[in-house]
């Protein structure tokens, strides 16, 4: 079955016939085409044009990750599951303002439900969880995308304080350019691979992924991935960011620190990306379907109750995680 491959070291990457090779100072990698599913690089690594087309050809999304870790972007090959109707519908959820109203609250309500449930199973949190509940009443009042987003703010801000809590770690509040801390670093880590999973996901969709309903679409920048991210990133990133510190496999050590500004080291993002791609391949047995589903293929079927939604076929429902 074809996987992820991460390369951390700076080098070049090349094509001959249907291998990818791999050159770093740690020497040469031969990949099969077969066998890769993505490529994050987090290293400079000197590719061309052909090389690309070869890519694109294959069908391979590659991700390219800055010095420090964070995510830069994504080369994408031209679509192929093109869908006339669904592009329309897409636009028109996005274009009549009680249509995308209704989808952004959608994805807040699964978002806070997911964040909650993170939660909920300590008792030292009483309160907390409360104030969240009153909150997510407060999801269906909302008028608009701006106020919409105000309340997810507040949800947020309940929500990482009770993260602090439970991990002991410095957080104060959430800072993304730069993270100001090792646990602000681990949750930014964790969110671009749960965006750059989603964004996979919708390649393997008739979706634009550039046509978004909660955040707005923009130039040069896949913000369907941003939406769907936010029903995941609790379950996908958040809860293995409190294992991983709970049972000490990632801890101090792993980050770089320098005034105001953290970030995971190569062995620190090493150790998160091996527990984020096995986080992916386990099973849970859905309660709908009746059969084990891989975590990373609950994505999958999010976006097909998202396009139903746009078709009329059936009302979108968020996942709104029950295990």
């Amino acid at each position: 079955m074809p996987r992820n491959y991460y390369i951390f070291k700076s080098g070049r990457i090349k094509r001959k016939e249907n291998t990818i090779f791999i050159e770093t100072e740690e020497g040469r990698k031969i990949l099969p085409l077969y066998d890769i599913d993505q490529i994050f690089i987090f290293g400079e690594m000197d590719l061309n044009t052909s090389f690309l087309n070869f890519i694109a050809q294959s069908k391979i999304i590659i991700h390219f990750f800055n010095y420090y870790g964070y995510y830069s972007g994504s080369f994408v090959p031209r679509e192929e599951n093109i869908s006339g109707t669904l592009v329309i519908k897409q636009a028109e959820h996005y274009l009549i303002p009680e249509k995308r109203l209704e989808l952004a609250k959608l994805f807040v309500e699964g978002a806070s439900h997911n964040m909650k449930r993170n939660i909920e199973k300590r008792e030292d949190f009483k309160e907390e969880i409360e104030k969240i509940k009153i909150y997510i009443k407060e999801i269906e009042k909302a008028e608009s995308i701006t106020s919409l987003m105000s309340i997810e703010a507040q949800i947020k801000k309940i929500y990482y304080s009770c993260i602090e809590r439970i991990t002991e770690w410095e957080f104060e509040k959430r800072t993304i350019q730069p993270p100001q801390n090792p646990l602000n670093a681990l949750i930014s880590f964790g969110n671009s691979l749960v965006y750059t999973q989603v964004l996979k996901a919708i390649y393997e969709t008739p979706l634009n992924p550039a046509v978004s309903f909660l955040h707005e679409p923009g130039e040069r920048r896949f913000s369907l991935s941003l939406d769907i991210s936010e029903i995941f990133k609790p379950v996908l990133s958040d809860r293995l960011i409190l294992r991983l510190i709970d049972l000490k496999i990632i801890r101090e050590e792993h980050f770089e620190r320098s005034l105001n500004f953290a970030y995971l080291n190569e062995e620190g993002r090493k150790i998160f990306v091996k527990s984020f791609d096995e986080k992916l391949e386990e099973t849970i047995l859905h309660r709908k379907l009746r059969r084990k589903i891989k975590y990373k293929n609950l994505i999958l079927l999010e976006l097909y109750r998202l396009i139903k939604h746009l078709l009329g076929e059936e009302k979108y429902q968020p996942l709104k995680v029950w295990f």
